[in-house]
């Protein structure tokens, strides 16, 4: 198969598909990989790299797209983009359609394959190419949370763990998942008080058993989180429901109940965002205030650690690239039930339920192209 790298256009993402370890694998099965010059620059790769694992450098985005079967990403295609992918072309990348119809519409009459890193799913209901990069924005998010509880950026001015003498910041986790586990994680090792809450019993038993005793748990219900609200210096939204836009946990009336230079950070803003007054921001403009509540929405958080990200996203996605190259996207579906549900688009049909629901827009069951 023919692999096309191009360099990602999205504002500030540094990360890129493929590394030249990758490359060299896909080779070494007897595939061909182009890759767009300078596209692994900002997480560290150069071109010379990649050249010296067999791949083929290109000068434009244009050329990389013009020739490949399969196009590799990490973010969804910008609108610049969208003239270039062809009918029957296959693009694995990061998509997040239901939070934006105009992508999704350009998809559908690009009669492109779209395969979904964050819908590919396992037996067991979990997502391994959502979770490399939840854990990296998981960990992210009390980073960046915890800087802008600063007064300067706008914060409260506090130190997230306190010190002696002093209490530490309050930390409000909506959603016990991957993202939610780790931001605790990070909250619990720099001394913060911190609170999950979730809707699952069984996950917050399990929670309960494994974080330190600055983690408590709590069921998420509206009048809950209303209370919680109230005393919390960081709220960290990380609720996802595979494929569609995320819940409105937080509403724009719930403002008013927050103290004044409350830092908000909602991870699911590419799914929309489970806070009703996010909106996707930019690593050059990553905040806004509303109500005096800080509000940091960066759509992707992950790409200001490039490094760090494209090796842990790169660990979980070169299988299935693999597989897919092998094999045809069709023949290594039928063959691993994990890609099924990564299929989003084909051939002009949204095959995910969810993102055709999300925009009222016609639905055609998936195994109608599998058979």
């Amino acid at each position: 198969m023919i692999i096309g790298v191009p360099k990602e256009i999205k504002n500030n993402e540094n990360r890129v598909a493929l590394t030249p370890a990758g490359a060299k694998e896909l080779i070494k099965r007897g595939h061909t990989v182009y890759v767009q010059h300078t596209a692994g620059v900002g997480s560290g790769f150069s071109d010379a790299e990649y050249e010296a694992a067999g791949a083929t450098i290109l000068p434009t985005i244009e050329a990389t797209y013009e020739i490949a079967e399969m196009i590799m990403k990490v973010k969804e295609p910008i609108e610049s983009e969208y003239k270039l992918i062809k009918a029957n072309q296959l693009l694995f990348t990061y998509f997040h359609f239901a939070s934006y119809e105009p992508l999704t519409k350009a998809m559908v009459e690009s009669k492109a394959v779209c395969l979904a890193y964050e819908t590919v799913e396992k037996a067991d209901r979990s997502l391994p190419l959502l979770v490399p990069m939840s854990e990296v924005a998981g960990r992210m998010a009390i980073q960046k949370g915890a800087n802008y509880l600063e007064k300067p950026l706008g914060g409260r001015g506090i130190l997230l763990g306190g010190v002696p003498g002093v209490l530490p910041a309050k930390v409000l986790i909506l959603g016990g998942g991957i993202v939610g586990t780790q931001a605790a994680w990070m909250a619990a090792g720099m001394g913060a008080d911190v609170t999950i809450m979730d809707v699952s019993l069984p996950r917050m038993r399990y929670l309960d058993d494994v974080m330190p005793k600055n983690v408590k748990t709590m069921m998420s219900n509206e009048y809950n989180i209303r209370e919680m609200i109230k005393h919390a210096d960081l709220i960290i939204g990380a609720v996802l429901i595979p494929g569609a836009k995320a819940p409105h946990l937080i509403t724009r009336d719930m403002l008013k109940d927050m103290k004044k230079g409350t830092v908000v950070v909602d991870v699911a803003v590419d799914q929309g965002g489970c806070i009703e007054t996010c909106k996707p921001t930019t690593h050059e403009n990553p905040t806004y205030i509303i109500d005096d509540v800080v509000h940091y929405c960066v759509a992707n958080m992950p790409g200001a650690v490039p490094y760090t990200s494209t090796l842990a996203l790169t660990n979980a996605t070169l299988p299935y690239a693999i597989q897919l190259a092998d094999k045809g996207w069709k023949k290594a579906a039928n063959e691993n039930a994990d890609l099924v549900p990564g299929l989003n688009v084909i051939n002009g049909e949204i095959v995910y339920k969810a993102v055709a629901d999300a925009f009222n827009m016609p639905y055609t069951p998936v195994e109608n192209f599998l058979a």
